[in-house]
């Protein structure tokens, strides 16, 4: 005999499956219209809606035409609930190729007519209207190279995150845009650039995170200035600028990774560079948790000042050395990733040993990737001067070392002097 199976979701309400397919693919979702006559037009109360390039692919000249009427319905229809998330993607900006018009504008237009909370768009001509939107809170813009000019109306009231991807800001626009967010709070440039600006300028009072990613080698002529007292994240990973930052007190983390490329500049005399360095380094002196990658011939340890509050602080590529030591008195952790040449760092060591090893320090992790003579020597070096060392770390990251290797290699460790005697040494 059959088994009736009982059919409990479709009892929920409309309100609570509608929310459902909102999470599901816009093809799977329309397809649940055939399920039963309560499922038929379900889809088109969804609140979320998600559009990428893979849905025209294989589809015929009339198919196309098809979804492009089946969009316009889908975002234009009467009496719509409002949307919580809108998406066009992953080469959207190729879809009016001349035999289909798209409204892709009146596509945006609709969904910012029916108070849609986040955006995602991937495409080349921004509409200005997107500027003007109060009910958005997350909006991530990838322009694809393109230009955008922020209209003189621009407003995003609640707009709280903001992520701007390979865009091309022209004249005052993006200062212009930035001021008009009152309540922007995370705030991401990605590959970007300004034309036709000298100054790019991020001032707000309401800013915890922020994030530059964006600078190149033939796009570094201008300043950038941050104001922003509540700040706790501050990420920086792009070539080196003039950045003038104040008011930075609240950085609880950050991250600062300089590009440097000798071959295009063909200078000798790194002077201005480490210079730009040292200030962008000044700026977050009062962060607790650093992150530095650094090259070696623009690190600017004779520049810096002394950093107090810092607790935890991580180096990558090859740029930790006993110097910078002393300006960190209050260290808690360290971590050196990367280290190539970890041996030629605590040569010629002074005599004077950083207050962090002999206070404060109480854990060090190292991922190097060859456990050699060299790193034996930093080895040493620490555990014979972190006096409260509790816990060191050693990670090799090159899989090829044999068992036999690695057992010597850590007989070797084991049995260096430790100044802490409640010191752990872990290898991995």
């Amino acid at each position: 005999m059959a088994m009736c199976v009982e059919d409990r979701i479709s009892n929920f309400s409309d309100h609570v499956l509608c929310h459902i397919l909102s999470f599901l693919p816009i093809k799977e979702a329309v397809r649940t219209s055939i399920i039963s006559t309560k499922w038929r037009n379900l889809f088109v109360s969804i609140s979320i809606i998600k559009f990428d390039g893979d849905l025209l692919f294989g589809l015929t000249d009339r198919n196309i035409d098809s979804f492009k009427n089946f969009v316009d319905g889908l975002l234009k229809f009467p009496d719509q609930v409002s949307l919580d998330c809108f998406r066009l993607h992953d080469g959207i900006s190729s879809w009016n190729d001349g035999d289909h018009d798209f409204d892709v504008s009146g596509w945006i237009c609709a969904a910012l007519c029916r108070g849609v909370k986040e955006i995602d768009l991937k495409l080349q001509d921004v509409p200005p209207v997107l500027f003007t939107c109060h009910s958005l809170v997350n909006l991530t813009l990838d322009a694809v190279g393109s230009k955008i000019e922020v209209p003189s109306d621009v407003c995003l009231g609640n707009l709280k995150t903001f992520y701007l991807i390979n865009s091309v800001f022209v004249s005052d626009s993006i200062n212009r845009l930035i001021s008009n967010c009152h309540v922007l709070e995370d705030l991401a440039f990605i590959e970007c650039s300004i034309a036709n600006a000298s100054e790019l300028n991020i001032q707000s009072s309401s800013l915890k995170e922020l994030a530059l990613l964006y600078f190149d080698p033939t796009d570094i002529d201008h300043v950038v200035v941050i104001n922003a007292p509540n700040l706790v994240y501050f990420q920086y990973d792009c070539d080196i600028v003039v950045c003038l930052l104040s008011n930075m007190k609240s950085l609880e983390k950050a991250e600062v990774y300089i590009w440097f490329f000798s071959d295009y500049y063909e200078i000798q005399d790194y002077s201005d560079y480490e210079t730009s360095a040292a200030h962008l380094i000044q700026g977050i002196c009062n962060v607790r948790s650093l992150t530095l990658g650094f090259p070696k011939e623009i690190f600017p340890t004779s520049r810096l000042p002394i950093f107090y509050n810092f607790n935890e602080l991580e180096f990558r590529e090859d740029i930790c050395s006993v110097e910078f030591l002393h300006c960190v008195p209050n260290l808690k952790k360290l971590i050196l990733k990367y280290l190539n040449y970890a041996g030629t760092q605590w040569k010629g060591l002074c005599i004077e040993i950083p207050s962090c090893l002999s206070f404060h320090l109480k854990e060090i992790e190292i991922e190097i990737p060859c456990i050699d003579t060299h790193m034996i020597e930093m080895v040493s070096y620490l555990l014979d001067n972190a006096m409260v060392l509790e816990r060191l770390i050693i990670i090799s990251t090159n899989r090829l070392t044999t068992t036999t290797e690695k057992r010597k290699v850590r007989n070797q460790l084991l049995q260096l002097l430790k100044s802490s005697k409640k010191c752990l040494i872990v290898i991995l």
